[in-house]
Order: structure tokens, then sequence, then C-alpha cells
């Protein structure tokens, strides 16, 4: 009786689909909530360390002078604490893993080179900004001489 139920399942194991896939040749599937690897778009990271202040396990460096943003994905757990104190929200999780390596290493990101119209934009922003300052400050200015001329 045990051989006719082993040969059964054997011919209906033979021609049935495989119960896995064949991983190098068919790419995985990840869901949404698949938790792989941090990236950040250094074209809208402000370099404000919240994130690095956030992270638990201290995976995270951000070092404004240099402008660089800098992940050890091996220290890091995945946990979205950075991802979710972004408030830019120029860090996402992707959902496919960090690649096999057999060194440790970080990955390090620069912040790009602005083109000249956002350079021109960016200096007239910066002009406009001192000029309200200054007004801000010579309208303070007027307050204080009033208030002192009406003691």
């Amino acid at each position: 009786m045990g051989s006719f139920h082993l040969t059964k399942m054997s011919l209906r194991n033979l021609f049935k689909k495989p119960a896995t896939k064949m991983y190098p040749v068919v790419a995985p599937t990840y869901t949404s909530r698949s938790k792989g690897h941090v990236t950040c778009d250094m074209k809208e990271c402000i370099l404000c360390n919240i994130c690095e202040k956030r992270c638990p396990t201290h995976a995270i460096a951000v070092n404004k002078p240099d402008e660089t943003w800098s992940i050890d994905n091996f220290s890091c757990i995945q946990c979205l604490s950075c991802v979710r104190a972004c408030p830019k929200a120029c860090l996402t999780m992707e959902p496919d893993y960090t690649k096999a390596a057999f060194t440790k290493s970080t990955v390090t990101l620069h912040k790009p080179e602005l083109t000249p119209e956002e350079k021109a934009a960016k200096e007239a922003a910066e002009k406009e900004k001192a000029e309200r300052i200054a007004k801000a400050k010579a309208a303070k200015a007027a307050r204080d001489a009033a208030a002192a001329a009406s003691e």
C-alpha cells in the first residue's frame, strides 16, 4: 500500500510546476512592504542631520562642509526611522536587498553641482532675503527711535 502512495506522489510531482523559483534566471518579486536598503536623493537633501540623529545604530553620517551623505548598509537595521524623520522626504527604502560584498564599506553620496540657472536663482533668493532683513532692521530701528522719542 505504501509503495502505491509513493508512486502516485512521485508521478504527480513529475508533471507539476516546481515549487521553487529558478533564482538566477527569474528575478525575485518584492512587495511594497519589503525592507531592502535606504537610498537618498541628494538633489532634494538639505543635509539637516535629522536622519543621522534618528538612526539608532548610527549607520548614517552627514557632513555639511563636504556636502556628503553616507550610510553603512551593514550597520543599518532597516527600521525606517530615518525615512520617517526626513523633512524633505528625500530618503526612501528600496525593496531590493543590498548586494553581497566581501568587505564592509559605506555608500557615500555627494551633493551635485548646481546648474547656472539654479545658481542664479539661489543668488537672487539670497539677495531678496538680505533685502528683507535690511528692511526689517530699519523698521525696528525706526520703531525703537519712535518709542524712545515718546518716552
